[in-house]
């Protein structure tokens, strides 16, 4: 079985056990230690897969060993060169950083009605045999390790991997600027909770301007951006910090605050039982002191991979199976209460309080083959899990 690390992440969240037999492929992003030594666990090997859509799709592999150092992302694969090159296009010594080059019979042909960005990462092969052989510039920093693998260690620009998904964070910010109110705007990629990373965006209001709301920010980017692209966060900044030399600090941007985000629906504070479960399942979740039963999952932040674990706690708290699609059918903690309620009544007419008890019971032994069984559609971009 192939999936992302944050596939892998979520079926061991839900409890998934793995099987003896399996073969657990990981790929589309870093493979963190702590992960990979909980894969190797659950299954008969575990291997790390490295690779852009430009080449076609993995480029190199490594069966993962427990350990406490990084996972390397192994070797090159058949018919595949890899080479680690400075600034001059000539091979570092092992051990120094350099960008990754990827060459072989898996190199695409270039971009679709793209010459210019053929011609800037599709550059030609110094140390190809054959008559316009060329490379793939990855943008990816790498070294070459002793034992001849290669570890990865990051990005050239500002190009992240969300749940798969290859993201440009420089297309995000130039069309948040675009938005009248506001002056400024800088977008990260966080992970202040180990497993969860997410996109923030920063921004400035522009003068004399009042700050946007988080919906009418949503509204804007969904114009332009497919919903992977959407920050999960926004946080309102009097001014960006600013290095001794004038460039963003990146660095100094404040962890975003888990007050609820000024939404276009004023905060109503939730009235029934019902509808409090909900709400500290969505404030656990979304990491948010408060929620409103008028308020949107998604645009509180939430997003498809979070809506299972709102999903699997729903039902342990609730004690009866729920689909999955219900929770984008019902977005809102009033909607989900009222379902749930809806749902309740219809199933406990006509059934005495034993026959009730003995329902609540069964559902809360076939939780646990649901468990198993559940499969949830995560869309991915392109190749390598994106």
């Amino acid at each position: 079985m192939q999936a992302t690390p944050a596939i892998w992440n979520l079926l061991l969240d839900v409890g998934w056990n793995g099987k003896d037999k399996l073969k657990i492929l990981c790929g589309g992003e870093a493979l963190l230690r702590e992960l990979a030594n909980q894969l190797i666990e659950k299954g008969d090997s575990a291997w790390n897969l490295f690779g852009p859509t430009e080449t076609t799709i993995w480029s190199t592999i490594h069966q993962v060993q427990p350990g406490n150092n990084a996972v390397s992302i192994g070797r090159p694969i058949a018919n595949t060169q890899i080479y680690v090159l400075g600034q001059d296009m000539r091979p570092v010594p092992i051990g120094v950083p350099g960008e990754l080059y990827i060459g072989g019979d898996g190199l695409a042909r270039g971009y679709l009605n793209a010459p210019e960005s053929t011609a800037q990462k599709f550059v030609p092969d110094p140390f190809g045999a054959r008559t316009g052989a060329r490379l793939y510039r990855t943008g990816d920093v790498a070294r070459y390790l002793p034992d001849g693998s290669i570890e990865f260690l990051g990005r050239l620009d500002h190009q992240v991997k969300i749940r798969g998904h290859r993201i440009e964070l420089d297309e995000i910010e130039t069309v948040l600027i675009q938005h009248p109110a506001l002056r400024e705007a800088v977008v990260v990629a966080r992970e202040d909770a180990p497993g969860d990373k997410r996109l923030v965006a920063y921004v400035v209001a522009a003068r004399e301007q009042s700050p946007p709301t988080v919906n009418e920010l949503r509204r804007h980017l969904r114009e332009q951006l497919p919903d992977y692209m959407i920050p999960a966060a926004f946080v309102v900044l009097p001014a960006l910090p600013l290095t001794p030399n004038g460039k963003i600090n990146r660095r100094a941007l404040p962890v975003p605050e888990k007050f609820r985000p000024e939404l276009e629906t004023a905060y109503t504070p939730p009235r029934s039982e019902a509808e409090r479960l909900i709400a500290s399942v969505w404030q656990e979740i979304l990491g948010l002191e408060k929620v409103g039963m008028d308020d949107n999952f998604f645009d509180l932040g939430g997003h498809s991979l979070l809506t299972i674990q709102v999903h699997r706690n729903l039902q342990e708290k609730f004690g009866r199976e729920l689909s999955v699609i219900d929770l984008f059918k019902y977005p809102t903690i009033a909607m989900m209460a009222s379902f749930l309620s809806q749902e309740t009544d219809t199933r406990s007419s006509g059934q005495s309080e034993q026959e009730r008890g003995a329902f609540r019971k069964l559902s809360m032994r076939r939780r646990r083959q649901f468990k198993q069984r559940q499969l949830v559609a995560v869309g991915h971009g392109d190749g390598n899990g994106e």
